[in-house]
């Protein structure tokens, strides 16, 4: 009877576990089913057809968002931007780590602790030293400028996590790899790199994020219709088609597919990093 009885309270805490966690799942994913649908509907039927799947998919919105709200050009800075951007910050960020995990220097843990003090500034408290800066260089209305300003915003943590990583590589690995003939940068791109793939799938997915959904400096940046990124299009776009809520959607889904095509390459390497616990050390 007294195994029954753990039985019983284990399948019920167990399924009490699922329904709790399908239903926040719901709740995340019933925003983005209302934006797919709304997508595929006309302006007269979106609120009248209240049927899950629009009894007449409406293709022409997608043409409409990519053609006349200039889609195609937004959508290939954003994707220019995130690949440079991501990028320059795992490699900045990874040689950095490896130098304040491997390499004794004067200064280096004040180096460090410098670079985790700027994760105490909120993000919009650095845009105007950022605005200011590229000014100074004539780099206000480029993409180099924009590119720039993004890694900044983004090595703090990155660095912070890839240290951690590469406190934990056995010091028999380096001494293999340096038998081996390896010199710093070869340990660095041989043996820590690889060890790394799920901390850098974090930083991959993370900053991409922020790159792909940052706006606030891209409008400070970015004056350029040519220049702009997707979600500063957007908003463009928006202004022009504020009661068309179909195009609107459809917009708004073609901005969050590269993004969530990311998140799912790299779904497994981000679980186990939060299942092992090792993105707080």
């Amino acid at each position: 009877m007294k195994i029954n009885k753990f039985i019983v309270f284990g399948l019920t805490k167990l399924t009490l576990i699922h329904i709790l966690l399908m239903s926040v799942a719901v709740t995340c994913l019933l925003p983005i089913f209302w934006m797919v649908r709304c997508a595929f509907m006309s302006n007269e039927t979106i609120f009248t057809d209240k049927a899950l799947i629009p009894q007449q998919l409406e293709l022409g919105n997608f043409v409409i968002a990519w053609t006349q709200g200039y889609f195609a050009v937004y959508l290939l800075n954003s994707v220019i931007y995130t690949v440079c951007v991501v990028t320059g910050i795992v490699l900045i960020a990874s040689l950095a780590a490896f130098a304040f995990s491997r390499l004794k220097f004067p200064g280096r843990k004040v180096l460090f602790y410098m670079f985790m003090a700027a994760m105490l500034i909120p993000l919009p408290g650095s845009f105007v030293a950022l605005v200011v800066l590229m000014n100074k260089l004539h780099l206000i209305n480029t993409r180099m400028g924009y590119i720039l300003c993004m890694i900044n915003v983004g090595l703090s943590m990155s660095i912070l996590l890839l240290k951690t990583y590469f406190d934990r590589i056995p010091h028999d690995l380096e001494d293999a790899a340096r038998i081996d003939g390896c010199g710093k940068i070869g340990i660095w791109w041989h043996v820590a790199l690889p060890l790394a793939r799920p901390a850098i799938a974090v930083i991959v997915v993370f900053n991409s994020l922020t790159v792909w959904n940052e706006y606030i400096l891209a409008t400070l940046l970015l004056g350029d219709s040519q220049l702009m990124p997707l979600q500063r299009g957007l908003m463009v776009f928006q202004g022009a088609n504020s009661t068309d809520y179909p195009v609107l959607m459809a917009g708004l889904t073609m901005a969050a597919i590269p993004v969530i095509l990311i998140y799912i390459a790299m779904q497994k390497h981000i679980v186990k990093v939060f299942s092992s616990g090792e993105v707080t050390g």
